[in-house]
């Protein structure tokens, strides 16, 4: 494709992404757990929720600016933190970093990039990027140790801990195609400390049994107070869904939380994360910032999780398109659609920044 323009919102990149994808690699992307009624639920949730715009507001000019533990952000978006991206785009995570530091948006790095955190934070350095770097607590504490040294020195501004994976959920399709990583590809964090990678033998899924040997299914809340002993860097807590797990998560030392279930791909049958969202920003009481992620494809949605209480939200599989269709340039457009989609929605319902968002602006009893 030659005129990136032509998409015109995120469900079109989603089917020009099959264009340009192996029928493996789109369906580790898109696919959930089990039945894949939570994948479902995500987006369902948004569409159940309705906006009571207010009128005859002067909307002539809108601010969209916001700021992430601290940190100014163009948007209230974060592209979430997904493995593997050089199966959408050779340039994989650095295109990615790349679209998201010059739209002014935060970007999460996932643990099982195929790019180094090393090389991704060298990117958005250039632009004050906002940049976590996304991990797992590894059987081998040695290893956890080491990401957190290096993400620290290269200048990540918070660690974001994926809490919702102590087992890697069944994801039939990936077992059905036996998803292996395609040769020349690795997971450019950790194959160089210890030689990890994902098994590339044919069987079953090559990330299940990864995960089952190296990921620590005996972590506890209490593994978290060790995890900050390794560096100053703010600790963010993802895939929390209840909130007396908000509670807790803010008692031992979390500075945000992203109401996540893993994009559906962990426990099926899971509540859908904006559904979970109300009761989350409840419970923590302004103690610590609330992100959202799952089901976002319309600046409507982020309307919707702002006005419930979320500080930001974060974007997954749509980047994931945009990066398969045209690399950088495609990432960039699916920020920019979204952008423009919320302002859009911000003067339709008379809000002229972020700070005039609240809950009076959807249906149901949501308290701030």
């Amino acid at each position: 494709m030659t005129d990136v323009s032509q998409p015109i919102n995120l469900w079109e990149y989603e089917q020009l992404a099959k264009q340009h994808l192996s029928q493996m690699a789109f369906d580790y992307y898109s696919s959930g757990a089990w039945d894949e009624i939570t994948l479902r639920e995500n987006r369902t949730a948004f569409e159940q929720v309705k906006l009571r715009p207010r009128m005859l507001v002067d909307v002539s000019d809108r601010n969209l600016t916001s700021s992430i533990l601290g940190q100014p952000v163009q948007l209230p978006l974060l592209i979430a933190p997904m493995a593997f991206q050089c199966l959408a785009h050779p340039q994989g995570e650095l295109a990615t970093s790349l679209a998201a530091a010059t739209a002014g948006v935060g970007m999460v790095l996932s643990t099982m990039a195929t790019k180094s955190l090393e090389e991704v934070a060298a990117v958005g350095y250039k632009h004050n990027a906002l940049q976590w770097f996304q991990l797992y607590i590894h059987k081998d504490r040695g290893l956890t140790r080491n990401l957190v040294e290096r993400a620290y020195a290269a200048g990540y501004q918070a660690l974001c801990l994926t809490v919702d994976a102590p087992i890697l959920g069944r994801r039939e399709r990936d077992l059905r195609n036996e998803f292996t990583l395609p040769s020349g590809l690795h997971l450019a964090n950790i194959v160089n400390i210890s030689g990890l990678n994902i098994p590339q033998e044919s069987g079953e899924s090559g990330l299940f049994t990864y995960f089952a040997q190296q990921l620590n299914p005996a972590v506890t809340w209490r593994d978290l107070e060790w995890l900050q002993s390794l560096s100053p860097l703010p600790l963010v807590l993802k895939g929390i869904l209840r909130g007396d797990d908000a509670v807790r998560a803010v008692e031992y030392g979390a500075k945000a939380i992203v109401v996540s279930n893993h994009g559906g791909r962990q426990l099926d049958g899971a509540i859908a994360s904006f559904d979970a969202l109300a009761e989350i920003v409840a419970s923590v009481d302004n103690q610590a910032e609330v992100l959202v992620d799952g089901g976002i494809r319309r600046g409507t949605d982020i309307l919707k999780a702002l006005a419930i209480g979320a500080k930001a939200v974060l974007i997954g599989r749509p980047v994931l398109w945009g990066l398969a269709v045209a690399g950088q340039v495609g990432v960039s457009h699916i920020i920019s659609l979204l952008e423009n989609e919320l302002s859009v929605a911000m003067a339709l319902s008379g809000c002229t920044s972020i700070k005039d968002i609240d809950s009076s602006l959807v249906t149901g009893n949501y308290l701030q």
